[in-house]
C-alpha cells in the first residue's frame, strides 16, 4: 500500500492489524476503551499506509521534559528559547501548545502516551534532562518529532542542539591563554547531557595542553545562582586550597561562585578568574562582567521548528543531527593569575 497513492481502507487496516474494524476505528478517533499500545499500534500502521496524512498536522507541541526540574528552575535561558520556538511556529502558520511533562507525577505514563498518539500534532522535545531510558518512548513514536537542546549517542532522534563540547573546549582555551595552568570545574549536581559533554570538552582540552585535571579542583554545586551561591559559600569556610580558575557548567553556576567569592573578601579576576556557559542577560550587569560562552538561543529555536515543519510536509528516513557553534564572548571575569 505504501506509496500506492489510493487511501487504505480501515477494513484493510483490521486485516493488517489483527484487530476488529471497531478497534482500528475507536483507536483512530481517539475514543476511550482501546489500550494505548494497540491504539499507538494502529495509528502508527495506518501513518505508514497512508491512512493518515501527516501533512494534515496543523499544530506544533512543544514538550518541556523535567525531571527534577532544577535545570529549568530561574534560568532565562528556557524562556528566550520557548519564546524563539512560538515566534517561528506562529510565522509558520502552526498554532503552539506547551506541555510541561515531570517524570515523577503519577499520570506520566498516561501523558506520555496522550501525546504520542496525538497524530494532529507534530512534537518538539525540549530533552534537556532526558536520559536514553526516559528517551526510549519518544524514540519509538511515528509522529514527527524534534529532539532539541540534546543529543542521545545510542539513540537516533532527529535533533537540534549547541556544540557542548567545542564551547567548553574555547572557555578552557581563553583560560589557558591568560596563563592559567591550575583550573578547577563548577559541576553541576545533576549530570544533563549538556553537562557531561562540557566536561569532556573541558577534559579534553586540559590533556592537549599537558595540564593535570586535578579532581580536588572539581566542585559540584546545585545548578542555580542560589544553590551554587550557598556550597561555594560552605566550601570557602573550609578554607580549600583554590586553582587560580574555575570553568562553570553554565552561568547561573559562575554567577553563584562569583558573589560567594567577593562576600569572602577575594577579587574578581585578580584573586579568581570564572567563565560561564550560555551567555544570559545577567552575566553582562554583573560586575565585573562575566566572561562566557554565547549560545545562539533564538536560532536554536528557530532551526528546531524548521526542522519539525519539514518532517511533517515530507517524512523521511535519513535523520539529521544540526549542531549550532557557540561564541566566546570576553568580559570583565578574566585575568592573568596572581600570587594570591
Amino acid at each position: 500500500m505504501k506509496g500506492s497513492g489510493k487511501k487504505i481502507s480501515i477494513k484493510k487496516l483490521s486485516e493488517l492489524s489483527g484487530f476488529s474494524p471497531a478497534t482500528v476505528s475507536n483507536a483512530l478517533n481517539k475514543k476511550r476503551g482501546v489500550n494505548p499500545a494497540t491504539a499507538e499500534q494502529i495509528v502508527r500502521l495506518a501513518q505508514e499506509n497512508g491512512y493518515i496524512s501527516q501533512s494534515k498536522v496543523k499544530s506544533i507541541r512543544v514538550v518541556t521534559y523535567r525531571d527534577s526540574g532544577e535545570v529549568f528552575s530561574d534560568s532565562p535561558f528556557f524562556s528566550i528559547l520557548l519564546e524563539s520556538v512560538e515566534n517561528e511556529s506562529r510565522k509558520c502558520g502552526y498554532e503552539t501548545s506547551i506541555i510541561n511533562l515531570y517524570r515523577r507525577h503519577a499520570d506520566y505514563e498516561e501523558r506520555i502516551k496522550s501525546i504520542l498518539n496525538d497524530t494532529s500534532s507534530g512534537v518538539l522535545l525540549v530533552g534537556t534532562e532526558l536520559t536514553e531510558e526516559t528517551a526510549r518512548p519518544f524514540h519509538e513514536a511515528s509522529l514527527p518529532l524534534v529532539l532539541l537542546d540534546a543529543w542521545l549517542p545510542h539513540l537516533a532522534f532527529n535533533a537540534v542542539l549547541m556544540d557542548n563540547e567545542g564551547g567548553a573546549a574555547a572557555a578552557v582555551e581563553h583560560l589557558i591563554a591568560h596563563g592559567h595552568s591550575r583550573i578547577g570545574y563548577l559541576s553541576g549536581g545533576l549530570r544533563i547531557q549538556n553537562f557531561q559533554a562540557r566536561e569532556r570538552g573541558f577534559r579534553r582540552t586540559m590533556e592537549e595542553h599537558s595540564l593535570p585535571v586535578e579532581e580536588r579542583f572539581f566542585l559540584e554545586v546545585p545548578p542555580s545562582i542560589q544553590g551554587a551561591h550557598e556550597r561555594l559559600l560552605q566550601i570557602l569556610s573550609e578554607k580549600r586550597e583554590m586553582p587560580t580558575a574555575f570553568f562553570a557548567d553554565n552561568d547561573m553556576i559562575a554567577l553563584g561562585a562569583m558573589q560567594a567569592f567577593q562576600a569572602n573578601g577575594w577579587h574578581l579576576p585578580e584573586d579568581i578568574s570564572i567563565v560561564g556557559f550560555d551567555d544570559i542577560s545577567f552575566g553582562e550587569v554583573f560586575s565585573p562582567g562575566l566572561t562566557t560562552i554565547r549560545v545562539h538561543k533564538k536560532e536554536l529555536g528557530r532551526l528546531a521548528v524548521k526542522r519539525l515543519i519539514e518532517l511533517i510536509k515530507k517524512p523521511q528516513t535519513v535523520k539529521t543531527r544540526i549542531e549550532t557553534v557557540n561564541d566566546l564572548i570576553v568580559r570583565g571575569s578574566v585575568t592573568t593569575p596572581s600570587d594570591r
